[in-house]
């Protein structure tokens, strides 16, 4: 039993995820502590994806319950439901910047949404994100006039915009070179560290796990349930499953690439 007596801020209990009949995980017990960067690891096909979403509440468990902050998530109705998602930030992988807008409207958005704000209030805020993510004097651009890694921060910033408490990220450093992706990792640290987020993230990428993270669950495809909890360098070198520890150990040359279940 764990004797971790931090305050408990996103907690998972007796969860199945499944698509009809077909169980994609089961008996999923583990907590996120506030402050934690978090991680959902596992190989392809094991549910990592499915979890986050199950988590954002864009899927129903077939079984169980995610709390947050002690509240319910599962049994709220939409109405509480839209409560809780206000202090949450997410990005996805591909970014999910809208195309037509400039990074100044993009990031505008929940800002116009979820404030009173006055438009000058507005354009200082989102100045100000764009430049914790080191992207200030861009926001007249547009999404596909900078880089996949600026995209990237891009979408940060408007993650951040309302200053949420947790923080979401599906594969953030997909599709970045090395050094792009280690700057990203540096600026999830910084921003957490500003903003004081809880950070959950699905990545598969070794590098990140273990500069940035201090606590995961191992989800594993074959016996479809969670075979390793808690910090990732520690299940590395201790963890009684050797699946994990294979997982944790392998060569950047025999990585697996992100799935999407």
């Amino acid at each position: 039993m764990s004797t971790d007596r931090r305050e408990v801020h996103i907690e998972v209990s007796d969860l199945t995820m499944a698509f009809g009949s077909t169980v994609i995980q089961r008996d999923l017990n583990f907590s996120v502590y506030r402050g934690d960067i978090f991680v959902i690891m596992g190989g392809s096909g094991c549910g990592k994806s499915t979890m986050l979403k199950h988590m954002l509440g864009l899927l129903e468990p077939a079984k169980g319950e995610i709390r947050y902050a002690g509240s319910s998530f599962t049994s709220a109705t939409a109405t509480e439901r839209n409560v809780m998602r206000r202090g949450w930030g997410i990005t996805y992988q591909s970014g999910g910047l809208f195309s037509a807008m400039t990074l100044e409207q993009n990031v505008s958005l929940p800002l116009q949404l979820y404030t009173d704000f006055s438009a000058a209030q507005i354009k200082d805020v989102v100045r100000y994100k764009l430049s914790l993510v080191g992207l200030g004097g861009f926001e007249s651009y547009y999404p596909s006039e900078i880089s996949g890694g600026m995209n990237k921060r891009a979408a940060l910033a408007r993650a951040i915009a309302l200053d949420p408490q947790i923080l979401f990220f599906d594969e953030p450093s997909a599709g970045l070179d090395p050094i792009s992706s280690q700057l990203l990792d540096d600026l999830i640290l910084q921003l957490k560290e500003s903003i004081g987020a809880t950070v959950v993230m699905v990545t598969h990428e070794l590098p990140s796990i273990f500069a940035i993270a201090n606590n995961s669950v191992y989800l594993d495809a074959s016996t479809r349930t969670m075979i390793g909890y808690g910090n990732p360098q520690e299940l590395r070198e201790h963890s009684e499953q050797a699946v994990v520890r294979q997982f944790l150990t392998r060569s950047a040359a025999a990585g697996e690439t992100p799935g999407n279940v």
